[in-house]
């Protein structure tokens, strides 16, 4: 027979039931953007790297975080949203992690820094932010294996810049 819980502990329960839900807390990325806005179109980013293709990367994997997390959000026209998301990668810095000797390297890591900006009717600015990763890769014995490696962490980077984007963009408001 289940043993039924004595009415002494039910307040207390209930109690932290209760504060818990009361909290606050939230994941990441769930809350609203600036200002009210409901709708964000996503403009093409602009890329001051050497990394050719590196701005639509970054900016269809920032379109597709919107989809997964809140499509509706998501206006396909400058018109009909309520505000524009432009930015800028402004830097990529690659460096050597780890070395076999002085003259040869056998990880790199590269960084990239991006720029955003959330502009609403009239030109005005409802939100900046710059953010910024890095991803460490192997560096092989040949150019094309290695290239191949550093795209590949470029691309790991792209990803989770977009998420970290839409994460910052929806945090506090």
């Amino acid at each position: 027979m289940p043993q039924k819980t004595p009415r002494g502990l039910l307040i207390p329960i209930l109690a932290l039931v209760l504060l818990g839900a009361g909290c606050g807390y939230r994941f990441a990325g769930s809350g609203s953007f600036p200002a009210g806005v409901k709708k964000i179109h996503i403009a093409l980013f602009g890329n001051r790297t050497t990394e050719t293709g590196i701005e639509k990367d970054f900016t269809d994997d920032l379109t597709d975080e919107f989809i997964r997390r809140n499509e509706a959000a998501l206006a396909t026209d400058p018109e009909e949203a309520d505000a524009v998301l432009t930015g800028v990668i402004g830097a990529m810095t690659v460096e050597t992690i780890s070395r076999t000797d002085a003259s040869t390297s056998d990880e790199r890591r590269v960084t990239l820094t991006v720029s955003m900006t959330l502009t609403g009717a009239k030109g005005r600015i409802l939100w900046t932010s710059v953010i910024s990763e890095n991803e460490a890769y192997s560096v092989a014995s040949d150019r094309f294996t290695t290239d191949q490696n550093r795209r590949e962490a470029i691309k790991l980077l792209s990803t989770r810049l977009a998420e970290k984007a839409y994460n910052r963009l929806t945090v506090d408001f």
